[in-house]
Protein backbone atom coordinates (compact mmCIF):
# COMPACT_ATOMS: atom_id res chain seq x y z
CA UNK A 1 0.00 0.00 0.00
CA UNK A 2 1.36 3.43 -0.90
CA UNK A 3 2.02 5.96 1.80
CA UNK A 4 -0.35 8.90 1.26
CA UNK A 5 0.74 12.47 1.66
CA UNK A 6 -1.49 14.29 4.13
CA UNK A 7 -1.89 18.03 4.01
CA UNK A 8 -3.65 20.29 6.45
CA UNK A 9 -6.82 21.62 4.87
CA UNK A 10 -6.82 25.35 5.29
CA UNK A 11 -10.48 26.22 5.04
CA UNK A 12 -12.84 28.20 7.21
CA UNK A 13 -15.33 25.37 6.71
CA UNK A 14 -13.11 23.01 8.71
CA UNK A 15 -12.60 25.41 11.61
CA UNK A 16 -13.82 23.62 14.72
CA UNK A 17 -13.85 20.27 12.90
CA UNK A 18 -12.64 17.05 14.55
CA UNK A 19 -8.88 16.53 14.49
CA UNK A 20 -9.12 13.79 11.88
CA UNK A 21 -10.71 16.26 9.45
CA UNK A 22 -8.11 18.94 10.07
CA UNK A 23 -5.58 16.40 8.82
CA UNK A 24 -7.84 15.32 5.93
CA UNK A 25 -6.62 14.79 2.41
CA UNK A 26 -6.68 18.12 0.57
CA UNK A 27 -7.81 18.78 -2.98
CA UNK A 28 -11.48 17.78 -2.86
CA UNK A 29 -14.59 19.91 -2.54
CA UNK A 30 -15.65 17.97 0.54
CA UNK A 31 -13.19 16.85 3.18
CA UNK A 32 -12.28 13.18 3.01
CA UNK A 33 -10.96 10.66 5.51
CA UNK A 34 -9.80 7.09 5.24
CA UNK A 35 -11.94 4.21 6.43
CA UNK A 36 -9.55 3.56 9.30
CA UNK A 37 -9.75 7.17 10.51
CA UNK A 38 -13.54 7.19 10.09
CA UNK A 39 -13.87 4.06 12.26
CA UNK A 40 -11.60 5.51 14.92
CA UNK A 41 -13.39 8.87 15.09
CA UNK A 42 -16.95 7.96 14.11
CA UNK A 43 -18.70 9.80 16.95
CA UNK A 44 -16.89 13.07 16.26
CA UNK A 45 -17.51 12.76 12.52
CA UNK A 46 -21.23 12.09 13.00
CA UNK A 47 -21.52 15.13 15.25
CA UNK A 48 -19.77 17.26 12.64
CA UNK A 49 -21.92 15.94 9.77
CA UNK A 50 -25.13 16.53 11.74
CA UNK A 51 -24.29 20.23 11.51
CA UNK A 52 -25.18 20.12 7.81
CA UNK A 53 -21.81 19.29 6.22
CA UNK A 54 -20.74 16.41 4.01
CA UNK A 55 -17.78 14.07 4.20
CA UNK A 56 -16.21 11.54 1.82
CA UNK A 57 -14.80 8.24 3.11
CA UNK A 58 -11.97 6.82 1.01
CA UNK A 59 -10.28 3.46 0.68
CA UNK A 60 -6.99 3.04 -1.19
CA UNK A 61 -7.23 6.68 -2.23
CA UNK A 62 -10.59 6.21 -3.99
CA UNK A 63 -13.91 7.58 -2.75
CA UNK A 64 -16.07 4.74 -1.40
CA UNK A 65 -18.86 6.48 0.50
CA UNK A 66 -20.30 9.88 1.28
CA UNK A 67 -21.48 10.75 4.78
CA UNK A 68 -24.26 13.37 4.70
CA UNK A 69 -26.85 14.57 7.23
CA UNK A 70 -29.85 12.25 7.51
CA UNK A 71 -32.44 14.97 7.06
CA UNK A 72 -32.40 18.55 5.90
CA UNK A 73 -36.07 19.12 6.70
CA UNK A 74 -36.82 22.01 9.04
CA UNK A 75 -37.88 20.99 12.56
CA UNK A 76 -41.58 20.63 13.22
CA UNK A 77 -43.56 23.50 14.71
CA UNK A 78 -44.05 23.42 18.45
CA UNK A 79 -47.71 23.07 19.44
CA UNK A 80 -48.60 26.30 21.28
CA UNK A 81 -51.75 24.92 22.90
CA UNK A 82 -55.45 25.49 22.36
CA UNK A 83 -55.69 28.92 24.02
CA UNK A 84 -54.96 31.01 20.92
CA UNK A 85 -57.11 28.76 18.74
CA UNK A 86 -60.11 29.01 21.04
CA UNK A 87 -59.75 32.77 21.40
CA UNK A 88 -59.73 33.11 17.62
CA UNK A 89 -63.04 31.25 17.24
CA UNK A 90 -66.22 33.15 16.57
CA UNK A 91 -68.63 33.34 19.51
CA UNK A 92 -71.98 31.78 18.62
CA UNK A 93 -75.11 33.73 19.47
CA UNK A 94 -78.02 32.42 21.46
CA UNK A 95 -79.09 32.13 25.07
CA UNK A 96 -76.54 31.44 27.79
CA UNK A 97 -76.34 28.00 29.41
CA UNK A 98 -77.85 29.28 32.68
CA UNK A 99 -80.90 30.57 30.81
CA UNK A 100 -81.39 27.21 29.04
CA UNK A 101 -81.15 25.28 32.31
CA UNK A 102 -83.54 27.65 34.11
CA UNK A 103 -86.01 27.38 31.23
CA UNK A 104 -85.78 23.55 31.30
CA UNK A 105 -86.37 23.44 35.08
CA UNK A 106 -89.29 25.83 34.87
CA UNK A 107 -90.92 23.73 32.16
CA UNK A 108 -90.75 20.62 34.40
CA UNK A 109 -92.44 22.37 37.25
CA UNK A 110 -89.78 22.01 39.90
Amino acid sequence: MKEKQRKVVESLELEGAPGVLRDAVAGTAEPSVTIRDAKAHLSALLEWVSGGRGLIITSDGKPKARLVPASTEPPRKVFPGMGEFLLSQRVHGGPAAEELIREDRDSRGW
